[in-house]
């Protein structure tokens, strides 16, 4: 019996090996949440470039937005596990999103972790015609002009943040959802939507444009891409958002093999200072790769703490 399960064995790990081998041998989609043109969907193209050519198939991204990240991450978990759907996906489908859904259209255990790939500067910035220049000062414009300002956020945690504002410092905002980053930018320079907490890389050109002006770093990380610009605890705010990480994931049920195919391809791409400086950190990004086991690790962890986050600034599911 020994004998037969060891052969068993063997042939098992032969054929993951030829199975690692032979992958991908027809193109690969990566879903994305956002719509085109934000920094998560660039990034994303420009990594499947690179995949394109190290692996000999086409990478092709497919933009799935809107739904605060669940029609993406719902793609992702109906994918057939064969590794030729995967997902960039952040944090908020599959950490915050079970307590703010009654209904949540997959189930957040439903994906395997690949490998973390950043985590986002994000930037609280208005436009420019407001003439804020402190958050103090916005705080006193919104109050000035009550039921008149609104925000886009693609953050949960910066949701729960600008909802304790409200409460603590009597602003006078509400949120307007949005599909990605291109649409947002361009509500904030219309005047629309005049305040946005976003990732950096949609916002940096028009703040040296002097178009929107930057009040805040919001996750305190510092950045040299706007080293006057202090984070929010520079400011003697609590309570700011932690960061946010966009992680590549695949189909449960993905083969152990190809996970570890893809994570390694793209560890190499990460190990290009040169093109991390050039496509992660000038977007205000900040690497984050690790294993998927320490990603594994990371989402539970991150996970245990979301329910009271989400319950401590009193958000009911809708």
């Amino acid at each position: 019996m020994k004998r037969v399960l060891l052969a068993a064995c063997v042939l098992a790990l032969g054929a993951c090996e030829a199975l690692a081998q032979a992958y991908p041998s027809r193109p690969v989609k990566l879903v994305v949440p956002f719509t085109a043109g934000g920094s998560t969907d660039l990034i994303g193209r420009i990594m499947c470039q690179f995949l394109t050519d190290r692996l000999g198939q086409s990478f092709v991204v497919e933009n799935r937005p809107g739904g605060a990240g669940n029609i993406a991450t719902r793609a992702c978990t109906e994918a057939a596990p064969d590794g030729y759907t995967i997902c960039i996906i952040n944090a908020d489908p599959l950490i915050y999103n079970q307590y703010l859904f009654k209904n949540l259209p997959f189930d957040p255990e439903k994906v395997t972790p690949i490998i973390n790939l950043f985590h986002l500067i994000q930037v609280l910035v208005i436009n420019s015609d407001l003439k804020a220049k402190t958050v103090d000062q916005l705080i006193a414009v919104s109050r000035e002009k009550p039921g008149t300002l609104s925000y886009l956020t693609a953050s949960i945690p910066c949701v729960v943040y600008m909802d304790s504002l409200k409460k603590e410092k009597g602003a006078d905002w509400v949120r307007v959802p949005f599909k990605g980053g291109g649409e947002a930018t361009n509500a904030i320079l219309g005047g629309s939507t005049p305040i946005g907490l976003l990732g950096l890389g949609n916002v940096i050109s028009n703040i040296q444009a002097g178009k929107m002006t930057a009040l805040a770093l919001v996750n305190n990380i510092r950045t040299p891409l706007l080293p006057e610009t202090p984070t929010l605890a520079d400011l003697g705010y609590k309570g700011a958002p932690s960061q946010t990480w966009y992680g590549l994931f695949a189909p449960a049920g993905t083969p152990r093999p190809i996970i570890d195919k893809i994570a390694r391809e793209v560890r190499r791409v990460f190990s290009d200072k040169e093109w991390v400086r050039t496509y992660v950190i000038s977007r205000g990004q900040v690497p984050a790769i690790n294993t998927p086991e320490e990603f594994a690790a990371e989402i539970q962890a991150d996970r245990s703490a979301a329910q009271q986050v989400v319950k401590a600034a009193g958000m009911t599911p809708q």
